[in-house]
């Protein structure tokens, strides 16, 4: 048993310390890499900081549309490159020179208008032929001349020097001698031979482009360290902006070299690893439970590392705004199952590790604990799933309000809120409203039970606790008493009420196989153990333990329900048949075996809890007098047996909790059995005795 138990301990410690472990890891590596800028700022608002200074020397960066401003102005002496494609011309006047020989519709001309054709092609083609588009796009940039590289020298060129196929035929037909006809020039397909000849030259053009842009100067100026920016209160003019952004931008560069960057990884890694080891310590030394529980734990680090990086990967990619996370859902998973305090540090931490990340930390912080003290007091007392839906209407309107006193108390003026805020605030509560799926989803995935399931399962309607009520009445009355007895003993010690209260109802629900044989279900006289072998009769009363699991599993019941109905009896004997036995074969070796619950024995405050109090309620119906004396022995003398046979061992009970509610029991039971008034019976009036007359006239 002991190698047993130092082997959970060794895997519990070294489980919990990994899981923290890798899940610092994990935040590490998202952890936004780029230099963060605690300040959040905007034009024509007050500065909401102390003094600034410049903590190093700095270049203060033109806007972007004053560089812009500053490029297009510098552009204006830019000249776009072409090219002369020579082997344009050549091809057009050999085709032309082969038509006119022959092609009928040339070959027919004169020999004038064939000559002066060709002289006038070789002209336009000197002068070079254009692209209709780049023509018109140089005329709408307004630009007057390009640079045109021939022979691998450029020289500027007006650029309505240049034809189109347009104006190249045009000057063909109106230019002519007055001598030829121009409707014979039209027969000549002329456009057949005109082509561009000057070819945009984008490479060389880009080049000389960029060559432009970088002569002007990205900055204004510069700003020394330790140089005054700005001081509390003061207006955030355009120039002061102008400063504060370049600094922003400075700051996010800095992180340059490889080891400067690794020294950052390192700050951050023990940073996390602080923060995460801190609510390490909460639960090792303030929730042990908790700590040696690995699913409770899988499941709180997995909730604070999902909303981490969701928030680092928000930060690295400026995704949407970060009030549009909600983070309250955090807060309500874990109070929904672990406890109040455990959530409340747990949100915590995920506020604090989130404020590394945002920029406007004292606005976030600020209104994520405040919204975490609010969900916390209103979800104290969870029982209904409706709470989640009126925690998220509370959540809203309390995002609302704690922004706007934000504003106001910093700024002074209403017209400082942004109502977009409001929005983001709406999506929050959106999330929020769906947490109940999510409640549902984590009952399901982990195994574990809210206190509104709980509420859910203690319905008396449930199909199975109504069979119960149905075919085994005496079983649930005494199921019922039991889970009275054992809330209010839960309620005593701090344990779980809601929880002991559910298995209390459901322990007994393997009764419904042969409720006949159990003594709260029998008719006066009727007895089917008569004639049955004392082992026989064990058995019968054993299997309910078995069976009630069964019925457990089938009826979709969680396991901390089912551990109930496992553990209610524990490793104990059925004392009447087993003694029964002894006294009718003295002197023989019992079968212990056959006389054994399979147990479990009790591993919880709870499942205690439910023992106790099944087996003094069950043993107190047959007390002859309700005494405070007669009930306190019979408590005392079943519970310390208990104690004695080891029932409890497994159990985190103390001996001051085990008197508490030892003391608890005799009070309920007294006022359960206490004696009844006997109202009296009402006298009849006695009756007239009749008279002579009346005889006589009968």
């Amino acid at each position: 048993m002991k190698k047993s138990k130092s082997r959970y301990r060794i895997k519990t410690r070294v489980y919990v310390p990994l899981i923290f472990f890798l899940a610092t890891l994990l935040i590490t590596y998202v952890f936004p890499r780029q230099g963060q800028f605690k300040y959040s700022f905007n034009e024509g608002r007050p500065w909401r900081y102390g003094l600034l200074t410049a903590p190093f020397d700095f270049p203060i960066f033109k806007s972007a549309q004053q560089l812009q401003q500053d490029q297009d102005s510098i552009l204006v002496f830019y000249e776009p490159y072409y090219n002369i494609d020579k082997e344009a011309q050549i091809e057009a006047i050999a085709n032309f020179d082969a038509d006119s020989n022959l092609d009928p519709s040339l070959s027919k001309l004169d020999r004038t208008y064939i000559a002066y054709i060709r002289g006038k092609l070789v002209k336009i083609y000197d002068k070079g032929i254009i692209n209709s588009n780049e023509f018109d796009k140089l005329i709408s940039t307004k630009k007057k001349t390009l640079r045109l590289r021939e022979d691998k020298i450029a020289k500027a060129r007006d650029v309505t020097s240049f034809y189109t196929f347009k104006s190249a035929y045009e000057a063909i037909i109106n230019e002519a001698p007055t001598s030829l006809d121009k409707s014979k020039l039209k027969t000549a397909d002329i456009n057949n031979y005109l082509q561009e000849n000057i070819i945009f030259d984008a490479s060389t053009s880009e080049k000389a482009k960029n060559e432009f842009v970088q002569q002007v100067s990205p900055t204004l100026g510069m700003i020394q360290e330790g140089e005054r920016i700005i001081g509390e209160g003061e207006i955030i003019d355009q120039n002061v902006y102008n400063i504060l952004s370049s600094l922003k931008k400075a700051t996010e560069d800095r992180t340059g070299t490889a080891g400067r960057t690794n020294l950052v990884i390192l700050g951050e890694f023990f940073l996390i690893a602080l923060l995460m080891g801190s609510f390490y310590m909460y639960l090792l030394f303030f929730r042990l439970e908790e700590y040696r529980n690995r699913k409770h734990v899988t499941f709180m680090v997995l909730v604070i590392t999902t909303f981490v990086v969701l928030t680092a990967i928000n930060a690295s990619y400026n995704l949407f705004n970060v009030y549009i996370i909600p983070y309250a859902i955090v807060t309500i998973l874990i109070r929904t199952f672990i406890d109040s305090r455990t959530a409340l540090n747990a949100s915590l931490i995920t506020i604090l590790l989130c404020t590394l990340m945002v920029s406007f930390t004292f606005e976030f912080m600020v209104l994520q604990i405040t919204i975490t003290m609010i969900c916390i007091f209103n979800l104290k007392e969870l029982t209904e799933r409706s709470q989640l839906i009126r925690s998220s209407f509370i959540i809203l309107v309390s995002y609302v309000v704690v922004y706007s006193a934000l504003v106001l108390a910093q700024e002074g003026d209403i017209t400082m809120i942004s109502w977009e805020y409001f929005i983001y605030f709406l999506i929050n509560f959106l999330f929020i409203t769906f947490s109940y799926l999510l409640v549902y989803m984590v009952e399901k995935s982990f195994g574990f039970i809210s206190g509104v399931s709980m509420v859910e399962l203690a319905n008396i309607n449930k199909p199975i606790l109504r069979q119960l009520s149905e075919e085994a009445p005496g079983t649930f009355q005494h199921s019922m008493q039991v889970s009275n007895l054992a809330a209010a003993a839960a309620i005593e010690i701090g344990a779980n009420p809601s929880l002991v209260r559910t298995g209390a109802l459901y322990h007994d629900i393997g009764k419904l196989e042969n409720p006949a044989f159990f003594t709260e279900n029998q008719a006066p006289g009727m007895n089917p153990h008569a004639g049955l072998p004392f082992e026989e009769s064990a058995r019968i009363i054993i299997d309910h333990v078995p069976l009630g699991v069964k019925k457990g599993h089938k009826a979709g019941l969680p396991k901390q329900i089912i551990d109930f109905i496992e553990t209610h009896h524990g490793t104990s004997t059925p004392k009447y048949f087993y003694n029964s036995w002894k006294n009718a074969n003295p002197g023989k070796e019992i079968d212990s075996a056959a006389f054994s619950y399979p147990g479990p024995n009790p591993f919880t405050k709870e499942t205690a809890i439910l023992m106790m109090a099944d087996t003094v309620e069950a043993a107190s119906r047959s007390l002859p007098e309700y005494t405070e004396e007669s009930i306190s022995k019979l408590i005392n003398k079943l519970i310390d047996g208990q104690m004695e046979e080891g029932l409890f061992q497994r159990a985190p009970i103390t001996f001051q909790e085990v008197d508490n509610i030892k003391r608890l029991f005799v009070e309920k039971l007294q006022t359960i059995y206490h004696s009844r008034i006997v109202y009296p019976e009402l006298k009849e009036e006695a009756k007239p005795l009749k008279t002579d007359t009346t005889l006589n006239e009968i």
